[in-house]
């Protein structure tokens, strides 16, 4: 028989009929999670799997494998699987870097264009009927153009945000535990500040670093007390990186301008008082989601899974592991 590779949600076509040409596939695309009994049950049956941030892939549903080979993460996340107990039992964990930073890219410059000049309320405001001509104090928002931006975590994707910069002639700082090379910061034209300068002298901070202890919650209270009152945040990391609840009452208070979240704390439950602000754009954690990538990101996780079933190292595996 075939081995087994079970897709645990929505996958492109084609990657599923290359899938197909070798292994037996058992494809979940309702677009619903599986629970957690049917989780470990494929975890217990099948030779590799395709999963996704919403699998919770702890130690208990990995105890379960039997023949398992190869966990795909279709995502460069990968903090919903316990690497270490994986890595204890042999179990490859992939994920799909170095193709979706563009794309996230090309997204963190949408959200930053579209905060700061009120595009989501001023769309809302125009279809509900409400425009009635031109007015001078008309969704007045805020220019990009010269001001400064923060980028916090310049990996490859804080890297293809600060590039995008230079067409906006925009001071770009950046901050994250290792500094670049000076041949990379002359190359971005950015500069390596602390925290504490990075948050009190962004006119827009954008927020790229993984999820980990060291990271989890480093923008809560007191650090968006350092933002300025016109400063935007921009976050297409992972939820827990920012307090959720602290910046609902920032921005309820407007202690900062305006906010653009791609994830969130408790993902995908909102936080409390989250929908009902105008000066926050909420989105469906979509910041790869162009054809192109998802399809790439998909060509990838199939490598990955064929690499290891065949007796090779999978050329994307998860750090850590």
């Amino acid at each position: 028989m075939k081995p087994l590779i079970t897709i645990t949600q929505v996958f492109p076509e084609k990657a599923i009929e290359r899938l197909g040409q070798q292994f037996e596939v058992r494809y979940h695309g309702s677009g619903q999670s599986l629970s957690l009994e049917a989780l470990g049950q494929a975890t217990a049956e099948s030779a590799g799997m395709v999963t996704y941030l919403s699998d919770k892939i702890d130690q208990s549903i990995i105890a379960q494998a039997q023949s398992l080979k190869i966990i795909a993460n279709y995502g460069a996340g990968f903090n919903n699987i316990d690497v270490a107990s994986a890595r204890a039992k042999g179990i490859f964990v992939t994920n799909t870097p170095g193709v979706l930073h563009e794309t996230t890219a090309d997204f963190t410059w949408a959200l930053i264009l579209g905060t700061a000049r009120c595009i989501i309320p001023a769309d809302r405001f125009t279809r509900e009927g409400k425009f009635h001509g031109w007015g001078a104090k008309l969704f007045l928002g805020h220019d990009v153009y010269g001001k400064t931006l923060g980028v916090i975590g310049c990996g490859e994707i804080g890297r293809a945000v600060a590039r995008r910069a230079t067409g906006f002639n925009m001071r770009v700082l950046y901050h994250q535990r290792n500094r670049l090379p000076e041949s990379e910061e002359q190359l971005l034209g950015a500069e390596f500040v602390s925290l504490e300068q990075i948050l009190s002298e962004s006119d827009y901070l954008t927020v790229h670093v993984p999820l980990t202890d060291e990271t989890k919650y480093m923008i809560g209270e007191k650090e968006i007390a350092l933002m300025k009152p016109t400063a935007y945040l921009i976050h297409t990391a992972r939820g827990k990186v920012v307090d959720d609840k602290a910046l609902v009452s920032a921005l309820k208070e407007n202690r900062i301008a305006g906010a653009a979240l791609d994830v969130f704390e408790d993902e995908p439950a909102l936080t409390e008082g989250l929908t009902e602000l105008d000066n926050c754009v909420i989105l469906p954690h979509i910041g790869s989601a162009s054809f192109d990538t998802r399809n790439t990101m998909a060509e990838l996780v199939v490598d990955n899974i064929i690499d290891a079933l065949e007796g090779r190292t999978p050329r994307t595996l998860v750090p850590g592991w």
